[in-house]
């Protein structure tokens, strides 16, 4: 099936591993070209060589490098549609927490998607583009000690609706992936904080209805790049969830 993403240039924020390195390989194969913004120099630029994309080294953090970055992918064409990815769960709950912490979680993680989106959104309308959100099952389920990440998380799929109804005379479209148990460096960097890694895994496992696995990124980028794709032309304000069933089938199917 042709998506019909060729040529098109699409911005990835956090593109350089994990979800959005699944992201920005497979648009590459549709032959679209990605723009990698990321905080990590070495893998961003391996990544970029490697498809032959355009990888900028940035804080995300900086509302004003979100700006410049933005102008300067500009000056290249048009900007087809932008993901916004980056995001960390960072653990700050009620007890462990505190309101600056709190606060400093809510911007990392939810911040810059308005950044983006902000000084994106001319060249967007210009190209009837679309945006994709990655947000959490943790928006919806709660997790427990990470009250910034839910509560940014949660305003991602807010944004999300939001956007969705205000650039519907644009026609820019608008939607959020959902993940649950994805199997990222950063997800395995947590696990190995666990006494036995391997034992925690598999009962994490048991409790993905289909097929009591973790879901890949490159699933993850699927769901992604055909939101983006002209082959969602009638599909906004949707929250997706790409998630073996794990946010709304009963767990404890055997």
């Amino acid at each position: 099936m042709d998506l019909q993403l060729g040529g098109k240039t699409i911005i990835v924020s956090g593109g350089a591993k994990g979800i959005g390195r699944a992201i920005c390989e497979l648009l590459a194969e549709e032959g679209a070209i990605p723009v990698i913004l990321d905080m990590d120099q070495i893998a961003g630029r391996e990544l970029a060589s490697k498809i032959k994309s355009t990888f900028f080294e940035i804080d995300l953090n900086d509302a004003a490098a979100c700006q410049r970055a933005v102008a300067q992918i500009a000056k290249t064409g048009k900007i087809h549609g932008l993901v916004n990815n980056a995001g960390r769960n960072d653990g700050i709950g009620l007890a462990n927490g505190s309101p600056e912490k709190f606060l400093k979680s809510l911007n990392s993680n939810v911040g810059h998607f308005y950044y983006l989106t902000h000084y994106a959104i001319n060249h967007l309308k210009e190209a009837r583009g679309s945006i994709v959100n990655i947000a959490s099952k943790v928006a919806l389920t709660g997790q427990g000690n990470t009250s910034g990440y839910a509560a940014a998380k949660g305003a991602v799929l807010a944004l999300t609706r939001e956007w969705a109804v205000e650039l519907l005379p644009s026609e820019v479209r608008v939607n959020a992936v959902l993940p649950a148990e994805v199997w990222t460096p950063l997800y395995e960097s947590w696990m190995s904080t666990f006494p036995d890694p391997e034992k925690k895994k598999r009962e994490i496992e048991k409790k993905i209805p289909l097929g009591k696995r973790m879901t890949t990124p490159e699933e993850i980028a699927e769901t992604v790049v055909f939101l983006l794709s002209g082959r969602a032309s009638h599909i906004t304000g949707q929250w997706i969830h790409t998630d073996g069933g794990y946010t709304h089938l009963d767990r404890s199917i055997s």
